[in-house]
């Protein structure tokens, strides 16, 4: 059994889409059955994944609406070992057409359950807003894996964020939970950012990662080459450290 995770943060620029690409491939690497699927219009997730989304025959639109199932519309990105379920500008009308349909929530959800048995790990990609296809992912997900920048913010739009996990929780999805913390973009030279650190242990102890994601240039370098960090460049520091979470990511799941 698959099991599903969504990498959310209601912040936008936090490292969303980077945390899941490289976490996908670093998961990958460690031998693990991984799906990713894109819910962010923009399609940034399948771009750095290799894929091209121009030349998607069907995407996540098609198969929220029901017109395709998961294993009709992904594709493999052969470069980093893991298959992608893509997205492209299709997906912004999504929004509307989903009001309509029954059980417009739990679309997602449904259509993993066809392909369950074939992945080890489902990483879905949400978009930096509690839309319906946010909603979407976080109904169909198990838990939720945070990623965030040690900053004043970002410590207010975590606050918001955990009380949407609660109230998704409590009303569509009993099984959610913060799996944890990603600390991203952190460069221990930073006074407030040791600071915000210490404070994110105190509060949320264990469930704060104990691997942290070094800011570093080659991560941000490997989008425009169409590749996750973890392929691009695996000696990169963040490279390195993403392989690392991925090694954390299945200890903690083993432990679920």
């Amino acid at each position: 059994m698959a099991k599903i995770f969504c990498v959310a943060n209601q912040k936008g620029g936090v490292g969303k889409t980077t945390t899941t690409v490289n976490l996908a491939a670093g998961l990958a690497l460690v031998g693990q059955r991984v799906l990713l699927v894109d819910l962010d219009p923009q399609g940034n997730a399948t771009m750095g994944s290799g894929v091209d989304k121009r030349e998607l025959v069907q995407s996540v639109y098609d198969v929220l609406l029901g017109e395709a199932g998961v294993a009709e519309a992904r594709v493999r990105a052969e470069t980093s070992c893991y298959d992608v379920l893509g997205a492209n500008r299709d997906l912004a009308g999504a929004e509307v057409e989903l009001v309509d349909l029954d059980r417009r929530e739990r679309r997602l959800a449904e259509a993993l359950a066809q392909v369950d048995a074939e992945y080890d790990l489902v990483l879905i990609d949400c978009p930096p807003s509690l839309s319906m296809l946010t909603l979407n992912g976080l109904c169909a997900a198990h838990g939720v894996i945070v990623p965030m920048q040690c900053e004043y913010f970002a410590l207010e739009g975590l606050s918001d964020l955990v009380n949407t996990i609660k109230q998704v929780h409590g009303n569509l999805n009993p099984k959610l939970e913060v799996i944890g913390l990603l600390r991203v973009m952190f460069d221990p030279r930073i006074t407030l950012q040791q600071q915000v650190s210490e404070q994110l242990k105190a509060h949320f102890g264990d469930k704060v990662f104990n691997t942290v994601i070094p800011r570093n240039v080659r991560l941000a370098e490997a989008p425009s080459y169409g590749l996750p960090g973890v392929v691009f460049d695996s000696g990169a520091r963040g490279s390195q450290a993403y392989v690392e979470f991925a090694r954390e990511m299945v200890e903690r799941i083993q432990k679920l």
